[in-house]
């Protein structure tokens, strides 16, 4: 059954402001069948990753591995395996069902697995050693809401492991044990990374330990949206190399045996699709759990849409939003939301955002990077486009409310 074209632009418009405090949906409407983005984070439009600018993790001393050796890979696991280990969670708590409701769950598992009642939660999943003294990072969607978390090392010792914190806007946690003189991993960096890149992934599979498996990179910059885990904060990496659940928290490496990020997604209906957090999330996220056990990101209270001249058409047909929009190209604001530091900063519905800290933009994910580095309390300046007059606006970036996270 078709759908006239005021239906469908009137349908479409409610993925922009209809998905309440989860993210509004990545892909809209274009021309030609092409996808156009929008800002991610519905009622929190542009708010994630951290606090900090993001920086370059200060890489380790490594002599690179020749390209022409036939055994690149098992050189580069041979450095980072003993780091990897293997996380075992239990949730004792009754209420099991609920827990089929993470996205995760659902996407490795399957929609309905009956649970009978009282059977207490577990899990495995992986993770890997970033200091001597026990620090350990994996997924937050592997220990979150865990009574008890086991960590074993590759030598076979067992550690009771302490959740120092845990962040789902990421799915980052950070976890302790007590132990010193581990082997530790070498944070690498994705500013080199490009697709056709080796990737090697290392974890826990199926219950599997210490399994590795080997691809490429696929492809940068996956929002969330298009991943399939729409409340989630980050620009994936994706990889063909095997990951299976159990490979969750696991590291990706380079091929000279680096840490490029963390294994954490699949996508249940296809094959060779793998995801995972960029390393410089994850070493941001790791040192304010370890410093303050909990994240602080930055919010503004917006939805914004790329612009486009077939958007900007449907945008002017929509008598609920009430805007009339002459531009064809451009990231427009679609909504501000009320009491938040986007409306008391006096950013207004239509507004057309032009620069953010004098970082021309073109792309709501440019804008979503640009906040993703700015600091709260700190003003943010905002360029916008209003009634074919150009003005410059202060925003002061709050902490992300906790009901939406």
């Amino acid at each position: 059954m078709g759908l006239s074209r005021k239906q469908l632009g009137l349908t479409t418009l409610t993925l922009i402001l209809g998905c309440g405090v989860g993210w509004v949906g990545h892909q809209a409407w274009g021309r030609n069948g092409n996808r156009v983005e929008i800002a991610p984070n519905g009622d929190a439009a542009i708010t994630t990753l951290a606090t900090n600018p993001p920086t370059t993790p200060e890489r380790a001393s490594i002599s690179a591995i020749p390209q022409n050796n036939p055994n690149f890979i098992a050189d580069a696991v041979a450095r980072v395996g003993s780091a990897v280990v293997r996380i075992d969670s239990e949730n004792t708590n009754w209420d099991v069902p609920d827990a089929f409701q993470n996205p995760f769950f659902r996407r490795f598992f399957g929609d309905e697995v009956p649970i009978p009642e009282g059977t207490p939660q577990q899990g495995t999943g992986s993770g890997f050693v970033i200091s001597a003294d026990g620090q350990i990072i994996t997924n937050a969607h592997v220990v979150e809401g865990a009574t008890s978390v086991t960590v074993t090392l590759t030598d076979g010792r067992t550690f009771e492991g302490e959740v120092v914190g845990i962040d789902p806007v990421t799915d980052v946690a950070a976890v302790k044990i007590a132990a010193a003189d581990l082997p530790t991993v070498t944070l690498g960096t994705t500013q080199d990374l490009a697709p056709g890149q080796w990737a090697i992934a290392i974890g826990n599979p199926l219950g599997l330990d210490n399994t590795v498996t080997a691809g490429i990179i696929s492809a940068l910059g996956r929002t969330s949206t298009e991943v399939g885990i729409p409340d989630k904060r980050v620009q994936f990496i994706q990889t063909d190399a095997a990951i299976n659940p159990g490979n969750s928290g696991g590291p990706l490496l380079n091929d000279r045996g680096e840490v490029i990020g963390m294994n954490t997604a699949i996508r249940r209906d296809a094959q060779g699709l793998g995801f995972a957090i960029p390393v410089e999330t994850l070493q941001r996220i790791a040192n304010e759990l370890f410093a303050t056990g909990k994240v602080q990101h930055p919010y503004l209270g917006i939805q914004m849409v790329m612009l486009t001249p077939d958007i900007r058409e449907r945008l002017n047909e929509d008598q609920e939003l009430g805007l009339t929009v002459e531009a064809d190209s451009g990231v427009i604001i679609v909504r501000v939301l009320e009491n938040t530091p986007a409306s008391e900063g006096g950013l207004k519905q239509g507004d057309i955002i032009q620069s953010v800290n004098d970082i021309p933009i073109e792309t709501p994910t440019e804008v979503q990077f640009q906040v993703d580095a700015s600091e709260i309390g700190t003003p943010l300046k905002v360029e916008v486009l209003r009634d074919g007059k150009t003005e410059t606006l202060e925003i002061l970036p709050m902490p992300l409310p906790e009901e939406l996270r």
